[in-house]
């Protein structure tokens, strides 16, 4: 049977509703405040780019790679994102996609969608950016060497806000979990490490002032956003070669015997990134893909051109 990639994120059910809403109240606070910052500060080089960003990230969260185990990892891009597009319009990038998610591939539960949002999201860009601009205006291979060390202490942090919010919600151990998390993740961030490294590395050797917000206008990052999308295209595209094996938090979930907990959506669009009347296909899983990087895509975009437009009245 052809790869369908399974869903990723913490599901409802996992957390207890007291968590879930501690979550929620801080991803909201800490949204707010990005949405101001990026208000003041967004260039307008960054519009076109987060929507690319964004839809880049998504494709690449469907291609789930082996380590040890019989387990797999995906890239969570929240570094990634905060180091190209400055922290702040990191997060509403990485937020676009994980809600995109939730709501449209039922990857990852509603209600635990405020948790995912702050560990994905909100933890890895502001743990990624928080080490990376400690060596802005170094060499490039510094710059590089501490962009792969940022993404894997992101995975890490991830990681361990994961599982303390296991452990409160009374769902597992601690003891437990946390090697069990952390242990996992520290082969996971390897590859987070390596895409971060190799897509700065792209972006050096091509567009360095695409890093740069005063040096990039929008006429000259056009055709870097062509390139962007249609790499992006072109990961979609070998989503269903992706591995079928159980992702970190799952195979975690699966070894110490909280699966059972997890709780299914209460709706289905396109669940388990999979067209519904194309059935378990790789021309579904390529098509649930396109689907996906076009809205997220959209989301990101929107979000930028409407608070530069605000910014300009």
């Amino acid at each position: 049977m052809l790869y369908s990639p399974a869903p990723l994120h913490i599901p409802d059910g996992f957390l207890n509703v007291a968590v879930s809403i501690i979550c929620w109240v801080i991803t909201v606070i800490t949204l707010g405040i990005a949405i101001s910052k990026t208000n003041k500060s967004l260039g307008e080089r960054q519009v076109p780019l987060m929507g690319v960003m964004a839809a880049f990230i998504f494709a690449a969260q469907m291609i789930n790679y082996p380590v040890l185990g019989g387990t797999s990892g995906h890239l969570l891009g929240g570094a990634l994102a905060a180091i190209t597009l400055g922290p702040w319009a990191g997060v509403l990038v990485m937020t676009a996609v994980i809600t995109v998610q939730g709501l449209l591939f039922q990857d990852g539960g509603l209600l635990a969608m405020g948790a995912n949002i702050l560990n994905m999201g909100l933890l890895t860009a502001g743990v990624g950016y928080g080490l990376y601009r400690s060596v802005l205006g170094k060499s490039r291979k510094t710059q590089l060497v501490v962009a792969g060390i940022a993404a894997w202490l992101s995975v890490m942090a991830g990681a361990l806000a994961t599982s303390l919010q296991l452990w409160l919600s009374g769902t597992s151990d601690l003891r437990l979990v946390i090697p069990a998390m952390l242990s996992v993740h520290a082969l996971i961030g390897l590859g987070e490490a390596a895409v971060t490294v190799a897509a700065l590395g792209f972006i050096f050797r091509t567009r360095p002032d695409l890093l740069d917000e005063k040096s990039a206008s929008a006429q000259g990052s056009r055709g870097w956003v062509v390139a962007g999308i249609l790499i992006t295209l072109a990961v979609v595209l070998i989503s269903p070669f992706a591995s079928a094996d159980p992702d970190g938090l799952e195979r975690v979930a699966i070894n110490i015997g909280f699966i059972n907990n997890s709780q299914s959506a209460p709706f289905e669009l396109i669940p388990d990134y999979a067209i519904p009347f194309l059935g378990e296909t790789s021309i579904s899983t390529i098509a649930a893909g396109a689907v996906g990087v076009l809205v997220v895509l959209a989301v990101a975009f929107l979000v930028g051109r409407s608070l530069q437009q605000k910014r300009a009245n």
